[in-house]
């Protein structure tokens, strides 16, 4: 394999349902009820109507998502002010997690080819280190696709240069692996470093920068 290429939020932070957890115990919103909208907008019928969706194809402003939302959670029993909602739900995955961008960076160093491709609720990266950890970059709300549809991933190959065949692809959706492995590419399931590390290890044999940790 030459390329690496994974996922942001769930991957290279702390999992998102301890973010999303942190954020309805700060607010006071029912999981339940969180947990109720938020599974019809994923599974909607039809696909392109769901708010979710069309949030990280960019095809619907941030704004106009955060008020659908709270006024989805108000339905529901749960009331919490619509503006700066994603911002708040998703600020502890403003922290990224030093394991994993240390092996991505590794990686980088090392001569792999490494790619981020994330679906985006409108998130405001931190991109500062950027530079040091990817070849290239794929944010579905810039790109006008999503994950798991195929043709996201034929522009994070494309970009990063690499046939399918040659890349794996770290994601904590499982969903998003199977798509990813109908596209090509060797796909691995993000549950812990340490779990992800040794599934990395077949892929790149010998690469001592998959163990290797920051100090």
């Amino acid at each position: 394999m030459r390329g690496l290429i994974v996922d942001w939020g769930g991957v290279l932070t702390m999992p998102i349902h301890l973010a999303i957890g942190n954020w309805l115990k700060a607010t006071g919103v029912d999981q339940s009820h969180y947990g109720s909208v938020v599974r019809a907008w994923v599974t909607p019928l039809p696909p392109d109507s769901s708010p979710v969706h069309r949030l990280e194809r960019g095809e619907l402003a941030v704004e106009e998502f955060e008020h659908l939302l709270s006024a989805a959670l108000a339905r529901e029993g749960s009331v919490v002010d619509a503006e700066g909602l994603v911002a708040t739900m998703f600020a502890d995955l403003a922290i990224y997690e030093d394991s994993m961008t240390s092996l991505v960076t590794r990686a980088h160093a090392a001569g792999i080819r490494t790619g981020l491709l994330s679906n985006s609720w409108g998130n405001d990266y931190d991109r500062s280190d950027w530079h040091e950890m990817f070849d290239a970059v794929v944010i579905s709300g810039e790109v006008g696709m999503r994950k798991p549809e195929p043709e996201i991933f034929e522009l994070a190959l494309d970009r990063i240069g690499l046939p399918a065949a040659e890349c794996v692809f770290v994601d904590d959706m499982a969903h998003n692996i199977t798509a990813a492995q109908q596209a090509g590419l060797a796909g691995i399931v993000h549950l812990t470093f340490d779990q992800t590390a040794r599934e990395l290890e077949p892929y790149f044999p010998g690469a001592t920068w998959i163990h290797q940790r920051r100090h």
